[in-house]
C-alpha cells in the first residue's frame, strides 16, 4: 500500500524541485536548462568569481541538496531520481556551468553511486581545464570497523562549512582543507522503528517489530546495522550518545545536529531534544542545530544525531547567515528556564477521613478505568483521537495516588465528590475532564444537601448534559451512564450495569454521532464499534456489581 500523494512516479523529482524554487523565501534559485535528463539547480546571483561549492545525490532526503543551495552554501545541486545516483554528464555539466577560475569543490556521500559518478565527472572537468577538487564524507558511525563508513546527516555540515570558506573569497585549497576538517570531525548515528515508503511500492511492515527499534539504518532504506529491543526514548537516546561520545571524545565542545529522517511528529522530535539535555552529552554541547528535517530518508519514522567538534573557524563558519531555504540556524544550548507562579484554582478545604467500603469503592472504579487503558484508546482511535483511555487513565490515578496517601474524605460523600471533581478537572485533559469535573461537582452538591447517590449523580449528569450538549442518543458515555444511574434509583446495582453495558452496547448500532470527534467521523466508520467513553461506564458499573451490592443510599 503506497503512502505517497502522486501524480505520474516519472514526474515525482521534477515537481518536487519545482516547489522548493518556488517555495524558497530568498528567490535564489534557478534550474539549468540543459536537458530534460539533467537536473541541476544552482544559485541564480552566481557570477563565479569564488570557489564553487556542488553537492548532490538521489531525491528521497529532502531539503538536501537542493534546500541548500544559496549564498554561504551550495552553488549548485545535481538531483538523481529517487535514492539513485545523478549521472557523470549531470554532474559535469553542473561543474561546467558555475566554476570558474578558482575552480570547484565537490562534496560527496560516500556511497558507491556517488563516489563513482561525482569521481568521473571531476576527470573529465579537468580534462577541460577546470580545477576540481573533491571530499567525501563518511560520517555514519553505524559499523564501527567498517573501512567505507556511509555519508548521512552530517554532510549538510560540510556544506555549511566549505560553503562559508567559499564564500570569504578562500582558494580551493583552502575551501577544501576546511571541508575535510569538517569531515574529520563530525560523526552521526540514526535510528528508526519504520521504515520508509516507495512510490507505487509496498511497505515493509515487518521488518522492525512492535517494541524495537533499527540502530543505524540507512539514509535509503537500508536496515539497521543491529537491533534494541526498546522504543523508550531516554533508553535509545543514551545509547546512541554513549557510542557519539566514544567517537567525539568526552572532552571536545559540540555542535549537535537533530535530523527528522522525514515520518517523526514534532511532539517526538522535542522529547529527544529534552533526553539530549538530559544525557551525559549536555554538558560537551555549545550549539543545537534543529530539530528539523535536514537529511531525510523519505517518511522513515526516525531520527539521527550529528555531532560536530568546534574550534573558533568552525563556530564561525556553522553561525555565518546563509540564504538557503533548508538550513537551521545555530541555537546555544542551555538549560530551559523555569519561573515560579502561583497556582490558581479552587482549592477545597477537605478533612481526610476512613470509609473502608467507600475506600472499596473507589479502588475498584480507579482500578477498573486504569487497566482499560489500552483498551479504551484502541476502540477511540478507530471513532475519535485515539486518547480516551488515557484521559481516563490520568484521571484515575490521580484519584488512586490520593487514595493511597489517604487524602479523600472518603467518610464525607459529598466532600469527597467534590474533591474528584476539582482534580478532574485539572488533570484530564480536553473537554472529558471539564465534563467530568461538572458531572462529580453537581453531585457532590446534591450529596452535601441530603440527596441519595443516585438522585445525587443523576443531578450531575443533568448538568453535564446541559454544559456538554450532549443527550441520549448521540453516541456518548451518556447512553450507558444515563439508563444505569436510572435503574440505581431502584437500589439495584446489578440491574443497573446491566443496563449500562445495554446502552453501550446500542452505541455500535447509531450512525451518527451529534457531539464531540466522533461527529467528523462518517457512518461507515462508526457502526458496529462501541463508544468508548460507553464502554468505560459499562466496565465501572460491572466491576461494582461484581466487588459488592452498593446501594443508591450507600
Amino acid at each position: 500500500m503506497s503512502r505517497f500523494f502522486l501524480n505520474e512516479r516519472e514526474s515525482l523529482v521534477n515537481d518536487a524541485i519545482e516547489g522548493v524554487m518556488l517555495s524558497s523565501p530568498y528567490a535564489n534559485l534557478v534550474r539549468l536548462d540543459i536537458d530534460p535528463a539533467i537536473r541541476v539547480i544552482a544559485r541564480s546571483d552566481w557570477d563565479k568569481s569564488r570557489v564553487a561549492v556542488i553537492s548532490g545525490g538521489g531525491a528521497g532526503h529532502e531539503p538536501a541538496h537542493v534546500g541548500f543551495v544559496g549564498k554561504g552554501m551550495l552553488t549548485a545541486a545535481v538531483c538523481g531520481d529517487l535514492f539513485a545516483s545523478p549521472s557523470v554528464d549531470a554532474v559535469l555539466n553542473a561543474i561546467v556551468a558555475v566554476t570558474g577560475d578558482r575552480g570547484c569543490l565537490l562534496v560527496v556521500k560516500n556511497y558507491t553511486g556517488d563516489r563513482l559518478n561525482f569521481g568521473l565527472a571531476a576527470e573529465k572537468a579537468r580534462s577541460r581545464g577546470l580545477k576540481v577538487e573533491m571530499v567525501i564524507v563518511g560520517d555514519d558511525i553505524a559499523l564501527p570497523e567498517n573501512n567505507q563508513p556511509r555519508g548521512i546527516g552530517g554532510t549538510v555540515l560540510v556544506h555549511k562549512i566549505a560553503g562559508h570558506a567559499a564564500e570569504q573569497g578562500r582558494s580551493l585549497g583552502e575551501v577544501k582543507a576546511a571541508a575535510q576538517n569538517a569531515c574529520d570531525n563530525i560523526f552521526s548515528l540514526g535510528v528508526a522503528l519504520r521504515g520508509c515508503s516507495l512510490p507505487e511500492g509496498e511497505d515493509d511492515e515487518s521488518r522492525i517489530h512492535d517494541g524495537q527499534v533499527e540502530l543505524g539504518p540507512g539514509i535509503h532504506g537500508e536496515p539497521g546495522a543491529s537491533i534494541l529491543k526498546t522504543r523508550n526514548s531516554a533508553t535509545i537516546v543514551d545509547e546512541i550518545v554513549k557510542r557519539l561520545c566514544k567517537k567525539a571524545g568526552k572532552t571536545a565542545r559540540l555542535a549537535v545536529m537533530v535530523n527528522n529522517l522525514g515520518g517523526t511528529s514534532e511532539l517526538e522530535m522535542g522529547m529527544i531534544v529534552a533526553e539530549i539535555a538530559r544525557s551525559p552529552l549536555h554538558a560537551q554541547i555549545d550549539f543545537l542545530i534543529g530539530p528539523a528535517t535536514m537529511v531525510s530518508s523519505l517518511d522513515m519514522k526516525g531520527f539521527s544525531l550529528s555531532v560536530i567538534r568546534l574550534d573558533n573557524a568552525m563556530t564561525e563558519a556553522l553561525q555565518a547567515c546563509v540564504q538557503a531555504p533548508g538550513w537551521r540556524q545555530l541555537v546555544p544550548f542551555a538549560p530551559a528556564l523555569t519561573r515560579k507562579a502561583q497556582a490558581v484554582r479552587d482549592n477545597l478545604e477537605v478533612k481526610p477521613s476512613a470509609n473502608a467500603k467507600t475506600a472499596s469503592v473507589v479502588k475498584k472504579i480507579t482500578g477498573t478505568l486504569i487497566s482499560l487503558k489500552s483498551a479504551l484508546n484502541a476502540l477511540d482511535a478507530k471513532v475519535g483521537d485515539g486518547d480516551t483511555g488515557t484521559t481516563f487513565a490520568l484521571g484515575a490515578r490521580d484519584i488512586a495516588k490520593l487514595l493511597d496517601e489517604k487524602k479523600l474524605p472518603l467518610n464525607d460523600p459529598g466532600a469527597l465528590l467534590a474533591l474528584v471533581g476539582e482534580r478532574l478537572a485539572t488533570v484530564m485533559g480536553g473537554s472529558s475532564g471539564v465534563l467530568m469535573s461538572i458531572f462529580f461537582t453537581a453531585a457532590g452538591q446534591k450529596l452535601a444537601k441530603g440527596d441519595g447517590v443516585a438522585d445525587a449523580l443523576l443531578a450531575g449528569l443533568a448538568q453535564m448534559k446541559r454544559y456538554g450538549g450532549a443527550q441520549p442518543g448521540d453516541r456518548t458515555l451518556i447512553d450507558a451512564l444515563q439508563p444505569a444511574l436510572e435503574v440505581m434509583k431502584k437500589h439495584d446495582l446489578n440491574a443497573a450495569a446491566r443496563a449500562a453495558q445495554k446502552g453501550a452496547d446500542a452505541t455500535a448500532q447509531m450512525k451518527k454521532a451529534n457531539v464531540g470527534r466522533s461527529s467528523y467521523i462518517g457512518s461507515d466508520k462508526l457502526t458496529g464499534v462501541n463508544d468508548p467513553g460507553a464502554v468505560a461506564v459499562a466496565e465501572v458499573f460491572a466491576a461494582l456489581a461484581k466487588g459488592q451490592n452498593v446501594g443508591a443510599k450507600e
